[in-house]
């Protein structure tokens, strides 16, 4: 049994990646994983100055964050792409916690309204994460067109049968990192 961490990166108003990462919860809820729903708009964070381990007084929830992060043996980020990159709070909590990733399993889970899938935000994202060293799992999941996918709460919109696989495939090979580091430090 793994804990596994989803980032839900959108903090617009009417965002539709958040219906995403809405069913890669109640996905992993049907699982023997436990889970944790990290809302970026819920946090709704400033820009941060500093990276936590040189703030002299953190907010307790960028404390909270950090710590929730930590906990988990996996992190899943569900972004969109906003003019073919991810948006800046999600860039905001990567740089926040840049030692905290190191080693650390991510899947990512890109979405779009369009017909690619949020294809350009993947190299985008990549980057920072090989940088500071988080250990990026190479299958991905990729969402055209999310407003046709996925509705309120998670709700599979068209293609149930492709969708669950897809799925069950992306937190697969998230699973095999998580047992492959898990092995590794022991």
């Amino acid at each position: 049994m793994s804990h596994i961490a989803i980032i839900s990166a959108s903090v617009r108003d009417g965002r539709k990646s958040h219906n995403v990462a809405l069913h890669l919860q109640k996905t992993l809820k049907a699982t023997s994983n436990s889970v944790d729903l990290l809302d970026l708009l819920d946090f709704d964070f400033p820009i941060f100055h500093e990276r936590l381990k040189f703030m002299k007084e953190p907010a307790p929830k960028v404390v909270e964050f950090a710590e929730r992060i930590r906990k988990a043996d996996g992190v899943i980020i569900v972004t969109p792409e906003y003019n073919g990159s991810f948006p800046a709070s999600l860039k905001n909590v990567i740089d926040l916690l840049t030692e905290d990733w190191k080693g650390k399993p991510v899947s990512i889970c890109t979405a779009s309204g369009g017909a690619f899938a949020g294809t350009q935000v993947m190299v985008e994202l990549l980057f920072p994460l090989w940088k500071i060293k988080a250990w990026v799992v190479p299958s991905s999941m990729q969402v055209p067109k999310v407003q046709e996918q996925f509705g309120e709460g998670g709700a599979v919109l068209m293609d149930q049968e492709g969708w669950e696989r897809r799925t069950t495939v992306f937190l697969n090979d998230l699973g095999w990192a998580m047992e492959a580091r898990r092995r590794m430090e022991a």
